[in-house]
């Protein structure tokens, strides 16, 4: 589900009362944020309320969506806030249900231009330091040892300071409408390797591992990219990428099947 907070449609015209809201529905992506989607009679908006403490992650995000939106990059704007509600543009398209060549070399493109971007922006934490991966290995280690020889080796995982990256490009945090895409929720992203971002991206967008979908993506990444990945480097932070969202999925809902999707990539 994506709401834990429930609010009426009454409520969020009192926060905003200068927007006029007609309508509100709730989302069903996202297990850790309440998110709404609410209309005026002429636009669609993201109604969020983080139910984490974020103050410091808002700050980052703010920043780097205005610096994203000065780029021309189809990424959410941030407009307005009252007390723990924020509201953002809503970006138009459909989660991708289907993946083929024209997507992966659409997002390719997305994340190059994002790149190039965000390895100026240095006003953020590691991505890292969010997911303490000591507390979810010691964690792992009691509860499911039979998995622990698979993640142990996350616990020296170290990231060079390339720039900023999202991080969490999963299907469900893109829309896609033609050849056109939009990348959102950049809230937990902190700086990081570009190559780890891209490898997170294909966990998700290539989930069967496929040498020729990897290729497409590696090459229309790198045609625009300043700073190239190798295959090399990719096909081992796919591995890294893979067992760290593994080990992520598992001690945030203990979820083994969900974690055993990714077991294609270790």
């Amino acid at each position: 589900m994506g709401v834990k907070t429930p609010i009426a449609l009454e409520a969020v015209n009192a926060l905003f009362p200068s927007y006029d809201f007609r309508k509100i529905m709730p989302t069903k992506e996202g297990i850790m944020d309440t998110t709404y989607i609410v209309e005026t009679k002429n636009c669609a908006y993201i109604l969020k309320k983080f139910e984490r403490d974020v103050q410091e992650k808002l700050q980052t995000e703010k920043a780097l969506l205005a610096l994203l939106s000065d780029s021309n990059l189809n990424t959410p704007k941030f407009v307005a806030q009252n007390h723990e509600w924020y509201l953002y543009t809503k970006l138009e398209g459909k989660i991708p249900q289907q993946i083929g060549h024209r997507q992966l070399q659409t997002l390719a493109r997305f994340m190059a231009e994002f790149h190039n971007i965000s390895r100026n922006f240095q006003d953020a934490k590691p991505f890292l330091s969010s997911y303490k991966q000591d507390e979810m290995l010691r964690f792992v280690k009691k509860n499911y040892f039979v998995y622990y020889k698979k993640f142990a080796c996350l616990q020296n995982i170290k990231h060079k300071n390339e720039g900023f990256i999202h991080g969490d490009i999963f299907r469900d945090n893109t829309l896609f409408t033609n050849n056109k895409i939009a990348v959102f929720d950049f809230i937990d992203g902190g700086l990081g390797e570009f190559s780890f971002d891209v490898a997170v991206a294909l966990v998700s967008f290539n989930p069967h591992n496929r040498p020729f979908f990897t290729k497409i993506f590696l090459q229309s990444y790198n045609q625009r990219a300043k700073q190239k990945i190798s295959h090399k480097e990719l096909q081992k932070q796919l591995k890294t990428a893979g067992k760290f969202y593994a080990l992520v999925r598992l001690v945030a809902d203990d979820n083994r099947k969900r974690m055993q999707e990714l077991a294609k990539f270790w």
